[in-house]
């Protein structure tokens, strides 16, 4: 069994696509239209095969408070893995992505926080050598 599909909840589909394709690199797998909405997925460049983020509109009623509970207590909606972080944040803030956590070092990881200006927080995580 593996992940195939997880979600983060957007106030925009349009803006969540641009965001996750021309900021973060992301690609669109699925693009499905239905109704005023669609299946919008993305996939990272380094696995095309991997697991599909499906860009989810913030329609239910559970969501607003839902999200807004989660920024305001700092909580990440996901999690993306990076080999470099430093690079990343640096590429990242040089296209005008708003970190709310700078990176720092937690635990086994190295991790900061951005806003991903679709209503959520997302961390980036580099997994440090802790042998050395």
């Amino acid at each position: 069994m593996k992940i195939y599909l997880t979600h983060v909840f957007v106030d925009d589909q349009d803006k969540a696509e641009k965001f996750y394709t021309d900021i973060l690199g992301f690609t669109v797998k699925n693009n499905v239209p239905l109704g005023e909405h669609r299946w919008l997925t993305v996939v990272s460049n380094e696995a095309p095969e991997g697991t599909e983020l499906l860009l989810e509109p913030s329609d239910h009623p559970a969501v607003k408070p839902y999200k807004e509970a989660l920024v305001s207590d700092g909580i990440p909606a996901h999690s993306f893995q990076v080999e470099d972080l430093h690079a990343e944040r640096k590429k990242l803030g040089d296209l005008g992505v708003n970190f709310t956590v700078e990176p720092m070092d937690a635990g086994p990881v190295r991790m900061a926080i951005f806003d991903d200006t679709c209503g959520n927080l997302i961390q980036l995580i580099q997994m440090m050598d802790v042998t050395k």
